[in-house]
């Protein structure tokens, strides 16, 4: 035969791990250029093809594990929202009910959208090393050697890791947010350097918006601690100072007046869940003894509800003659022409 090489083995042809139809057509032809052909023609494809194939199959159950864990986290979060509406159901006044089952689904529904796009970015990143595996298998039947394009693919990823670190950093630091929902959108929170209300919230970057409606955007990987002053309730708390000698009883009754008023007239925009209750004495002040009063409201409320009680506070307080003490000086002038001469020395 014209291609049959003399001495020529089943590796020579086949190389050291012959394929079955490479290694078949040697041992009926002992044709080595035809079975390399063979090989290269039939065996290699059909390898690569395979190797996608798994690559493929395995995807597919990644993907459904990774499903079925969302769905496992959704049905969760879907059972603790059902008792959260049955213990609003059961509050005494039906707008405020209302308000709560409301503010209860809404998180209901930021809770799914965050599981989801945790699965995403989950189902995305393992694609991507599933397939970079199988890319690797495939090129290694063609014969490529891998060591330099590992070695090289080494050095640029060590380069970009030196570049990249902060983005790396922001990106894990946003999958950690979503993952234990430290924040979301509407919410108040100090994120140490400034506060706001979120805005948006991404892998790499948080957006907020101040009180003076400046819009910070902030690095996920520069927020080192968060205070979420809307997580699920909030609460106001008012110090009140009154004169040394007012009867600090009579001032305690009148600011719990105030509070349970407010508290039973079930305000929409100031919900306050449960009755308020007094403290008592906070401090003993220069000028003032003061009286900490507190009421548990709706999240993101407490400022509003915290203003319309110390304007009622006042307004009580005037009625029944008990004084808001403030700061007083007394300023003595001299006049040094008042003064005496000093006495005259004499020699």
């Amino acid at each position: 035969m014209a291609f049959t090489v003399p001495g020529a083995t089943v590796n020579d042809a086949c190389g050291p791990d012959p394929g079955f139809f490479c290694e078949l057509v040697f041992d009926n032809t002992e044709n080595e250029r035809l079975a390399e052909i063979i090989g290269w023609v039939v065996e290699r494809p059909l390898r690569i093809a395979l190797i996608l194939l798994a690559a493929w199959i395995i995807k597919k159950i990644v993907h459904k594990v990774i499903a079925r864990a969302v769905a496992r986290l959704v049905r969760q979060s879907e059972t603790d929202t059902e008792e959260q509406l049955e213990s609003a159901g059961k509050l005494d006044f039906g707008t405020r009910a209302a308000k709560a089952i409301g503010r209860i689904q809404e998180r209901q529904v930021r809770s799914s959208q965050r599981i989801e796009t945790i699965a995403a970015v989950l189902k995305s990143l393992a694609t991507a090393l599933i397939f970079a595996v199988a890319a690797m298998l495939c090129l290694s039947e063609l014969n490529i050697d891998l060591a330099p394009l590992i070695a090289g693919a080494g050095i640029a990823g060590l380069a970009v890791g030196f570049g990249a670190q902060s983005l790396v950093r922001d990106f894990l630091a946003g999958i950690f947010i979503l993952i234990e929902d430290q924040f979301g959108v509407g919410d108040v929170v100090d994120v140490g350097d400034t506060s706001g209300v979120i805005e948006k919230v991404s892998l790499r970057t948080t957006t907020l918006r101040d009180v003076h409606g400046v819009v910070w955007t902030v690095p996920n990987g520069e927020i080192r601690r968060t205070a979420n002053h809307s997580q699920l309730w909030s609460r106001a708390i008012l110090d009140i100072g009154v004169s040394y000698d007012t009867d600090i009883d009579q001032a305690s009754e009148v600011m719990k007046a105030v509070a349970d008023e407010l508290w039973q007239e079930n305000h929409p925009e100031l919900t306050i869940l449960e009755e308020p209750s007094v403290w008592g004495v906070q401090e003993l002040g220069n000028d003032a003894v003061v009286i900490r009063l507190v009421a548990k409201t709706d999240p993101s409320e407490q400022w509003a509800v915290a203003r319309a009680l110390r304007a009622r506070i006042k307004k009580a307080f005037d009625e029944v003659g008990i004084e808001i003490p403030f700061p007083q000086r007394t300023v003595w002038i001299r006049n040094d022409a008042d003064e005496p001469a000093p006495p005259s020395r004499s020699d």
